[in-house]
């Protein structure tokens, strides 16, 4: 089942916009979630140095729990999810086929 996002289109000479559905081909949908699984290793890597640091700068003792635990915490606060990007590239298309100038 492909993915897919609905966008208002202001129609002129109405006071109600319509709904314009936009969809991604497998490929698409595919590609973007490839690109936000690399996205997210990196970021979690970043976390991962990042919680080391702050454990080392606040002289918190060393507990692999306690560092996997802000790591979570930071991960979960920076990462994107593929649905973001999902309905980002749906945004874009809706943009491109509705937005020509």
């Amino acid at each position: 089942m492909a993915f897919s996002k609905s966008f208002p289109r202001n129609i002129e000479g109405s006071n109600y916009p319509r709904w314009e559905e936009i969809f991604l081909t497998d490929d698409e949908e595919k590609k973007i979630e490839e690109v936000a699984h690399e996205t997210n290793l990196e970021l979690l890597k970043e976390c991962v140095s990042d919680a080391k640091k702050i454990i080392s700068d606040k002289g918190l003792k060393d507990f692999q729990s306690d560092m996997i635990t802000l790591v979570l915490a930071l991960f979960e606060k920076r990462a994107s999810h593929v649905v973001y990007w999902k309905e980002n590239r749906c945004k874009e298309k809706f943009d491109e086929l509705f937005n020509k100038q």
